[in-house]
């Protein structure tokens, strides 16, 4: 299954088991996808289906049983633990449900804790995107709060400055409004919509939520650890019959 762009993330063959040959779980099961570069993508499926591991092993934070993950160009499957890290920190953003803040540090803190880690302070150039970023997501009276100060929206729009404060070629979102009331994840999906058509970012967003998936550009439906089928945007409600006929089929 392919794109008509350059693809910013490709699977190629790609299978993920747990346990041992006794116990075995097929969570993923000889998966080949391209994701476009500047594409809003939404992977859906029931609890189960492997849409979770899809998203990890995507994104670099759990190795595959077997095939090849290129994430920009990069074979990930092929780079030992310190050479992940770092392309993780210089080519994706995460935004989780649960908003992974760190509690001690201040707002400011948090959205340039990528280049904390990277053991650097932002350049000019840099520090003039996050002012954006800042003014942009409303956050630019809350810099010196520090996360437990903050509601669960403001969390997320710190989590969404972060992980796009490094310019990464892709921004992973997994279930970003899961713990949100639905102004609030109105609001965030809007962040992410702007984030792949005002400044070319990619967005991939695992959700079981057919109000946040018809926000994109592209889904792929899971099932049984395969990509069951793979359309253009739609609407809410064919998104939601879509999903009622695949648990239907299970």
């Amino acid at each position: 299954m392919t794109t008509n762009q350059t693809p910013i993330i490709r699977l190629d063959h790609v299978s993920k088991h747990y346990g041992d040959a006794a116990r075995r779980v097929t969570a993923l099961d000889d998966v080949s996808v391209d994701i476009g570069a500047g594409e809003f993508t939404a992977v859906m499926g029931p609890s189960g289906s492997g849409k979770s591991t899809l998203m990890h092993v995507a994104a670099g934070l759990d190795a595959v049983s077997s095939g090849r993950i290129s994430i920009d160009g990069v074979e990930v499957t092929a780079l030992g633990d310190r050479e992940l890290t770092e392309l993780r920190r210089r080519r994706l953003g995460f935004v989780f449900q649960s908003f992974n803040l760190v509690p001690t540090l201040d707002v400011r803190e948090n959205i340039r804790l990528p280049f904390l880690l990277g053991g650097k302070q932002p350049t000019s150039d840099e520090s003039e995107w996050i002012d954006r970023l800042v003014g942009m997501l409303g956050l630019g009276d809350r810099l010196a709060h520090r996360p437990h100060q903050l509601s669960g929206g403001q969390q997320q729009r710190v989590a969404i400055a972060r992980a796009l404060a490094s310019r990464p070629a892709v921004v992973v979102a997994d279930e970003p409004t899961g713990a949100l009331d639905s102004r609030t994840g109105r609001d965030v999906l809007a962040i992410l919509r702007g984030a792949v058509q005002e400044w070319g970012q990619s967005v991939v967003m695992v959700t079981h939520d057919p109000t946040a998936a018809a926000n994109a550009d592209r889904i792929l439906f899971l099932a049984d650890g395969r990509i069951v089928d793979d359309r253009p945007a739609m609407i809410a409600a064919d998104i939601s019959a879509t999903m009622l006929g695949m648990e239907a089929a299970a």
